[in-house]
């Protein structure tokens, strides 16, 4: 089993930023690659970025790219999401998910709930 716990959400002007991180315990972090996902209201669930299990590859959505960036530090059993030049659109709850890419997920975080004001 992997339990991943969210922090560092929060309310944010527009055009601020913040960052994301979520630490894992449990079975061998390194072995995941991890996924941001976050659900707006009234919408659904929607994939932000995602890493690979040595971090040597990343892929964005389109919404995000250029203004956020995923990063892990296996020795620390956490994945981050600097999240810049934020937009009121980006407010939603965000999921940190662990597996073997962004379509196979395995374990999901709680969420932590990120907030932009206009």
């Amino acid at each position: 089993q992997v339990q991943l716990v969210e922090s560092g959400g929060g309310l944010v002007q527009a055009g601020g930023s913040l960052r994301l991180s979520c630490t894992a315990s449990g079975r061998t972090f390194s072995n995941y690659a991890m996924t941001w996902f976050r659900q707006a209201p009234g919408k659904e669930r929607e994939f932000v970025a995602t890493i690979s299990r040595g971090g040597g590859s990343t892929d964005y959505a389109d919404s995000v790219k250029g203004r956020f960036t995923i990063s892990r530090d296996n020795a620390k059993k956490t994945v981050y999401l600097q999240m810049n030049s934020l937009k009121p659109e980006d407010t939603a709850v965000y999921y940190c998910a662990a597996g073997y890419d962004r379509h196979i997920i395995n374990y999901w975080g709680k969420g932590t709930l990120v907030t932009v004001s206009s």
